[in-house]
């Protein structure tokens, strides 16, 4: 193993209390526990492609931002009233 599969390992230990406050918190605090998972994952995802020296997986760790924060948008506005 590598230093950058080392970071990545360390980064997915930080999934596991952002997906505890997705499950757990109220809905508004639960939507911030998703969208910090989507930042963490995609960081993941980039010290992945690059400890296993393959760019083409690149591509899906510049792409997770986006259709998270889209994700998180479509949430937002669906349960908009019942956020607070």
């Amino acid at each position: 193993m590598n230093v950058w599969l080392w970071g990545a390992a360390g980064l997915l230990l930080g999934v596991l209390p952002c997906g505890w406050l997705a499950v757990r918190a109220s809905r508004f605090d639960g939507l911030v526990g998703l969208q910090m998972v989507g930042t963490v994952a995609s960081l993941a995802l980039v010290l992945l492609a690059e400890g296993f020296h393959r760019s083409s997986y690149m591509g899906v760790a510049l792409a997770l931002p986006f259709v998270s924060f889209v994700g998180t948008l479509l949430i937002a506005r669906f349960l908009g009233r019942h956020l607070l």
